[in-house]
Formats: C-alpha cells, sequence, structure tokens
C-alpha cells in the first residue's frame, strides 16, 4: 500500500516556481479498493451494454437508444457519482468523479452523453442552486429520470460566450422571464428533460445586461423547438441538435445564482468540464491502445507477427508513454482539488462554495490538461490506425471510429487553441495581481544567464537528481521566456497569440513531465525500483520528448521577438536550460512494447 500525504500545499499555477516532493501528489495507485470497484462497474456496463452495440449506437435514427442506456447508467448509480448524498446521489470526491470519468471515456457517443449530463448539465445546480432547486431536480437528475443538456452555444458565439443573443424578459406581472433565442451544439438537445440555459436579461425598456444569467428550464415549460439531429464527422450516436426558444415562460424563480453571474457559471463548470475531458480522453486512449496491441499479435507480415517489427514497437511504446503521463497530470490535478475542497470546508466554507473556489484556484491545471489529453488522445487513435494498415481506413475496423469520435475533443470545452491562451492569460494575471511570485524568479533566470555555468556542482545522490535538475531547468526556460516577453510586449501580449501558445506548450509539457516523474519517484519509493522498472522507463522518456518540446516551444517564441545580442543570449539560455544525458530510447521504448506485447492489452493499469 502507498501512503498517502498528499496536501494541497500549492496554489493552481505555482508548480512553476516551487518544487513539489513525491510524497505531496496524488498517484492512481492510491485509489481505495472502493474506488477501484466503482471503477469496474463502470467497465463493466462498458463491457455489457455499450461496446457491442457501438454500431447501433451510431446508426439509431432517434435518441431513444441513447436515453434507455442512460437509464441503465441511472440505475448503477453512475449518473448520481457528483450528487450530494441528501439528494439522491452518492456525494464522492473530485478524483473519484474522475475515476469514472476516466472509464466511461472509452464509451464513445455514449460517453459524451454520459459526460453532458452528470457535468455541465449537473453540477451548475449542485454548484450554484439553493435548496429549493437542488431539491426539485437533482434527485431526479442523479437517478436518470431526468436527463440534462447544457445551453450555452450560439451560431454567432462559440469561445466568445459572453456575446450571446438569447434573451430573457421579465413578464409584465413579474413571475415569468419570457426566454426567446437560438442555441446550437447542444448535446443531449433531442431527449433532454432539463435545459441550462444561458441567456441575457432585458429589462424591457432597451436596456440588455452586460453579462449572461443562467435559468433552468424544463422541456414543459413550452415555447421549445429544436431542428434534426446534426449530422457529424464523429460521435454520430451523441444526440446533438440546435433549439429554439419562443416566449419560453420561465418561472422567476427558476434563475440560476444571481442575476448576471451566468458568465462565471459557464466559466467554473467549464473546468469541471476541461480536466474531466482530459481524463476521459485517457480513458479512450487505453482502449485504442489495447486495440492496437491485440492486432498488432494477430496481423502477420512477411511471415512474422507485425508486433516484432521495432517500427510498430516505437509506435506502441510512444502511445503508452504518453497515455501514462497524461492519466498522472490529470489526477494530480484532480486531488488538488480535493486536498483545497477540504482545507476551505474545514476553514468553515460551505461545500458549494469551497468546490467553486478550488475549480477556480486550479483553472490552469483544467485548462492544461484538456490541452494535453485531447492531442494525446488524437495522437494514439492516429498511430492506432497506422499500426492496422489498411484495415485502419477500414469502417468494419475499430480505429474508423476512434478516430473519427476523438477529434472533437480539441473543439470541445473551448478550443485548444483557447485554452492554449488562458493558461498563460491566468498565469500573468495571477502574477499582475501578486498572487503568484512569476516575475522575480524570471528576473533570477535572466541574470542567471549572463552568468558562467558552475560545470563543477557536485549532484546529490538521491532518487532522480539528474532529472529533478532538468525540471527545474524547465521551469527556468519557462520564466526567461515569459518574463522576456512580459518586458517586451507589456500590456499587448495577449495580441501574440503565437507566443501564448508557445509558452502554454512549454507550460504543459513541464506540468506533466514533473507529474509522471513524481509518480514514478513515489512508487519506487513503495515498492522499490525493480519492481516499477517499466514505469520508470515510462517516466524517463516522456521526460526527453518534453524536453525538446519545451526546446523547439522556447525557440519559436523566442525568435519571434527577440533579435541581436538578445536573440543570442536567450538562444544559449535556451539551450542550457533544456539539456539532458542521453540515453538509448529505442531500447528504452522496446521494452515497454514487449511488456504491452507480451499481455496482450495496455498493461500499466494502476495496481
Amino acid at each position: 500500500m502507498i501512503a498517502t500525504e498528499h496536501k494541497a500545499t500549492i496554489k493552481g499555477g505555482e508548480f512553476l516556481i516551487k518544487e513539489t516532493a513525491a510524497s505531496q501528489v496524488f498517484i492512481p495507485e492510491e485509489f481505495s479498493e472502493e474506488q477501484q470497484m466503482i471503477a469496474a462497474t463502470c467497465r463493466e456496463f462498458l463491457e455489457r451494454e455499450i461496446w457491442p452495440r457501438l454500431d447501433e449506437i451510431d446508426h439509431a435514427k432517434s435518441p431513444e437508444l441513447i436515453a434507455s442506456l442512460m437509464d441503465k447508467a441511472g440505475e448503477l448509480g453512475l449518473l448520481g457519482t457528483s450528487v450530494p448524498e441528501e439528494f439522491g446521489g452518492f456525494g464522492m470526491n473530485f478524483n473519484t468523479s474522475m475515476l469514472v470519468t476516466e472509464v466511461t471515456g472509452a464509451g464513445h457517443s455514449f460517453s459524451v452523453a454520459l459526460s453532458a449530463h452528470t457535468g455541465i448539465g449537473t453540477l451548475p445546480i449542485v454548484y450554484y442552486g439553493n435548496e429549493e432547486q437542488k431539491a426539485k431536480y437533482l434527485p431526479k437528475l442523479a437517478s436518470g429520470e431526468w436527463k440534462a443538456a447544457y445551453c450555452l452555444t450560439e451560431p454567432d458565439s462559440g469561445s466568445d460566450a459572453n456575446s450571446a443573443k438569447t434573451r430573457a424578459r421579465l413578464s409584465e406581472d413579474g413571475k415569468h422571464y419570457m426566454l426567446n433565442g437560438q442555441k446550437m451544439w447542444i448535446t443531449n438537445g433531442g431527449f433532454a428533460d432539463l435545459f441550462i440555459v444561458f441567456a441575457k436579461i432585458d429589462d424591457g425598456s432597451g436596456q440588455v445586461d452586460k453579462n449572461l444569467s443562467a435559468f433552468l428550464v424544463e422541456k414543459d415549460f413550452g415555447g421549445i423547438t429544436m431542428n434534426e439531429p446534426e449530422h457529424k464527422m464523429g460521435i454520430k450516436g451523441s444526440d446533438t441538435r440546435q433549439l429554439f426558444f419562443n416566449d419560453c415562460k420561465v418561472p422567476v424563480e427558476n434563475l440560476l445564482s444571481t442575476r448576471g453571474n451566468g458568465f462565471k457559471i459557464a466559466v467554473n463548470i467549464l473546468n469541471v468540464g476541461r480536466v474531466k475531458l482530459g481524463v476521459a480522453a485517457v480513458g479512450g486512449a487505453k482502449k485504442v491502445i489495447t486495440n492496437a496491441v491485440q492486432y498488432a499479435n494477430e496481423r502477420r507480415q512477411f511471415g512474422t507477427l507485425i508486433s516484432s517489427f521495432g517500427a510498430i514497437k516505437h509506435k506502441l511504446a510512444e502511445m503508452a508513454v504518453k497515455v501514462y503521463a497524461c492519466e498522472t497530470a490529470c489526477y494530480r490535478a484532480g486531488q488538488n482539488i480535493d486536498d483545497l475542497i477540504e482545507s476551505l470546508k474545514a476553514s468553515g466554507m460551505s461545500d458549494a462554495d469551497a468546490k467553486l473556489k478550488a475549480l477556480e484556484q486550479f483553472a490552469i491545471e483544467c485548462a492544461m490538461m484538456k490541452v494535453h489529453g485531447s492531442e494525446v488522445l488524437d495522437y494514439v487513435v492516429d498511430e492506432g490506425v497506422q499500426v492496422y494498415g489498411g484495415m485502419g481506413y477500414s469502417a468494419d475496423a475499430p480505429m474508423d471510429r476512434a478516430y473519427r469520435d476523438a477529434r472533437i475533443n480539441r473543439i470541445f470545452e473551448g478550443t485548444n487553441e483557447i485554452n492554449r491562451m488562458l493558461t498563460v492569460d491566468m498565469i500573468l494575471k495571477r502574477t499582475m495581481k501578486g498572487e503568484l511570485d512569476l516575475m522575480g524568479p524570471a528576473m533570477a533566470v535572466a541574470k542567471e544567464i549572463m552568468s558562467i555555468p558552475d560545470f563543477n556542482a557536485e549532484e546529490e545522490e538521491v532518487l532522480f537528481a539528474a532529472e529533478k535538475k532538468v525540471l527545474r531547468n524547465l521551469k527556468k526556460a519557462v520564466l526567461m521566456v515569459a518574463g522576456a516577453a512580459v518586458q517586451k510586449f507589456m500590456m499587448k501580449l495577449s495580441e501574440e497569440q503565437e507566443v501564448l501558445m508557445n509558452l502554454a506548450d512549454m507550460v504543459i509539457e513541464t506540468y506533466v513531465a514533473e507529474s509522471v516523474l513524481l509518480r514514478v519517484e513515489k512508487l519506487i519509493s513503495a515498492r522499490g525500483e525493480s519492481a516499477v522498472a517499466l514505469q520508470k522507463d515510462l517516466a524517463l522518456t516522456y521526460m526527453h520528448g518534453a524536453v525538446e518540446k519545451v526546446n523547439n516551444a522556447g525557440r519559436a517564441a523566442i525568435t519571434s521577438f527577440a533579435e541581436g545580442d538578445e536573440l543570442r543570449v536567450m538562444l544559449m539560455g535556451l539551450k542550457r536550460f533544456t539539456k539532458i544525458e542521453p540515453i538509448n530510447l529505442k531500447e528504452i521504448r522496446r521494452r515497454i512494447a514487449d511488456a504491452m506485447i507480451a499481455e496482450n492489452k495496455y498493461s500499466f493499469e494502476r495496481n
């Protein structure tokens, strides 16, 4: 058993300027027996109800099939994981709900419907609803008696959500809001009983609120019409519609939270959606890897199994490396949120307020995990198609659906471009507010690159001493480039989107590399190095790739705004901060691949 000493000792984004001890992070091997049983229940549900019916789900002519499967999930309690016990749910902590999301993430279109209901469809009421609203709606949502949908996006407001045109006008008797407008890309729209609708309140005199408000809209309120389901590239079984509200009468008591608080609700709920999308991608990717390994162990070319070919082993190993690292980082972020929730509640904050504050504090990590998870899944499905070769392009093989279904994740919950810019923007805003001391360390790094390196410094004789030095240097590389960019562009940095995205890539890779190294360090401390030799291989392989990515992103950023002596000095500093001792990655990848080939599956599950 691995000791669980982790506590929320850092704030969101502080990993850039503070070192984290392995004992302070949660790793997936620490899930309790009860949590593992919940995961097993989810997996059995997929095996029994979802995977045998994927074609039927994708080609269903009506949303009734998905709705009926949601009913079955409700009977197992899978819809109430985050709903408090007093309202018919299980009141599980955040990382347990993440675990459910990961496992069910391998459910293709069904997982989209499930996540939309349990996340963005239910959590606004959990976090922002008053006691009457919670008592009225949460028991029905937790059981599956009612299904939920989240209505934010409009034809002219995607990433710019606060520009929505849907309006809510108070009736003359003051008892209802008359809702008018159009929403699009609404998941579960065709069978939802309850809609979380965002609109701006019009007071009737031509004055319209600057910010959105949120409303709980029952299907039976009337005035709701919808188009036929959208024809999509992937997730074809997910019911996605345009909805129209035409004088839909919403009782005033169905205003969620307070007037004008809708945009804040949307942003905070998106934080949940983002980190859970990242971990759902991990679940989907593990299933793809298992399929690829099994096919490689069956397919013969030139008289031998293709799983014996070095090129195939490279692909399988690299897929596993990325997924193992992403899983680690997702649950690290999830536990940071859980620990802060408990800390805030212990200080007297209410449960709902503590959850909102914790999610807001780790919004940076949520955005990063959304980007990383969706792009890891895209990498895995693309390589999965390649392992299958010609069969990978056939609609009769599983990679066709996996490839198409994965693509939406880089768009869901804010595009990856938006989330990259948000990552850096949130870090810089916290710096400007004095919540995060970024510029002090950045100035120290700027001085360091002008000094002569200490080539005689002795390495500490501790586990991963050299790798920890690499991580410290990666953080210095981020600080150097970020500090120089801030000084160069000042308040106009937000206009330099290419630089922001380069910086985000540097931050993301540093965070994930640190996370996976800390996981393996903690495992070695508990079990001994020989017992987790392959996990060490996974971590070191990821680190080498992360160093290269940080170097490439840093170089792209530096060369876009520096010139002359400044350019030469910064490139010299970048080179210094992105060094890592070379190792035989070919042999390491072969060991990783051979382990999966022997077990005929993705073989690095938590245990």
